[in-house]
């Protein structure tokens, strides 16, 4: 393979985690918008995103063996197609079935593509190169994080119709579909060993251990924590502060600012520390920022604890997924993927949990939710101190990144 298809695939990879962070973050800015256009409460108009989330959780978790069947070229190809669809779809239809239809296909193409980014960054790049690779991807999901809730903001502001929000978020999908037309994709499955010769290998049994259950339920509760409460800072801040949309989404694009700035700065930090006690420390420190947040009194503050939480929280499910393929000797996509999909469980579950709770108890109850799920997490991490098996592994001592050859979740 060139050097010049490489990079392409890479980018493809880099917009396939941009798409999703900016469909999945945006909610939060738009929400206010959208249930006064439809005429329903917010509360209820939350739920209807559930579809998003539900269709990128089926996505990501068909695509594990689709992408052996369909070649990887012709799913962007059709997911261009969708996703003009589904746009058009928000812009032409009236009323919630077509609106909650169109963010399914929505979560549909966006677990796709982010599935196959996934792929192209571990068969293009291999050992400490692919870790590095995979953090700089996972990068782009907190940039499109703190631009997006900014753009909306901005296009909200000046009184934009909000799907046009969605219009801008389909750009990126372009610049994937253009890459795509250029570009020469690797031959997956049984097809790529066919066209090698090689026999079909049978399975190999794993026994993942106590460990992996306490990572998993830890991924959901951090994933399902943090979108629970990112989504409703705009409405928390425009309801108790009295900040106008603009200003509020600039509150959630701090928050996504700081988590990539804090990407970047872990991914160099973490090589030198042992990661189960890094992650608790991480966690412990998450909940308290969060705390801080829901219990200050004057809205200037809510920018520092808002940042200083993103930056704290930004390694810690990129850790939890690290430990994960640390909990075998060699790093088991299966298990990988079981603890990823965990996670995106927490991502469907963001509005069939919090939503109800604004309904009955207000925007602050969903807040302190969200805060006892970080405190979960907190828990789930200490007790993973006793059962880890990273350190029996030498995972601890080597400093690197394993491999990951799986496909991952939002976690935004």
């Amino acid at each position: 393979m060139n050097n010049h298809n490489r990079l392409r695939l890479t980018w493809i990879s880099f917009f396939s985690y941009g798409l999703t962070g900016a469909l999945v973050i945006v909610t939060g800015v738009v929400l206010g918008n959208i249930a006064e256009y439809f005429h329903v409460p917010v509360s209820a108009m939350s739920t209807t995103f559930t579809f998003l989330n539900s269709g990128i959780l089926m996505a990501i978790f068909l695509n594990a063996w689709l992408m052996e069947i369909i070649p990887l070229k012709r799913q962007l190809i059709f997911g261009f197609v969708l996703m003009v669809l589904a746009v058009l779809g928000l812009m032409s239809g009236h009323n919630l079935t077509i609106f909650s239809l169109s963010m399914f296909v929505l979560g549909v193409v966006s677990g796709i593509t982010m599935s196959i980014g996934t792929y192209l960054i571990t068969y293009l790049y291999a050992g400490r190169q692919r870790g590095s690779r995979l953090l700089f991807t996972d990068s782009f999901f907190s940039m499109a994080g703190a631009l997006f809730p900014m753009l909306a903001g901005v296009l909200l502001a000046r009184h934009i119709a909000w799907y046009w929000v969605y219009a801008c978020i389909g750009v990126v999908y372009v610049a994937i579909f253009v890459l795509t037309l250029l570009s020469d994709f690797p031959v997956l499955g049984k097809r790529s060993q066919a066209a090698a010769g090689q026999p079909v290998s049978a399975p190999v049994k794993e026994k993942w251990g106590v460990g992996v259950l306490l990572l998993s339920a830890a991924a959901l509760c951090y994933i399902l924590g943090q979108l629970g409460f990112i989504s409703w800072v705009p409405e928390y801040a425009t309801r108790n502060f009295g900040m106008g949309i603009e200003e509020a989404g600039g509150l959630v694009g701090n928050f996504w600012t700081a988590y990539m700035i804090g990407m970047w700065v872990f991914s160099a930090l973490l090589r030198f520390a042992d990661l189960q006690r890094i992650v608790t420390l991480l966690a412990g420190l998450s909940a308290v920022m969060m705390y801080l947040f829901i219990a200050a009194e004057r809205p200037e503050h809510l920018h520092y604890y808002l940042f200083g939480l993103g930056f704290i929280s930004s390694a810690i499910y990129t850790t939890l997924i690290t430990l994960g393929s640390q909990q075998t000797r060699v790093t088991s996509p299966k298990l990988v993927n079981f603890i990823l999909t965990c996670g995106t469980i927490g991502t469907m579950l963001t509005f069939v949990v919090t939503g109800p709770i604004v309904a009955n108890h207000g925007v602050k109850a969903a807040l302190t939710t969200s805060n006892a799920l970080y405190l979960a997490v907190f828990v789930l991490c200490l007790l993973l101190g006793f059962v880890t098996r990273h350190r029996l592994h030498g995972h601890a001592a080597s400093g690197s990144v394993p491999d990951k050859t799986t496909t991952p979740a939002p976690r935004p």
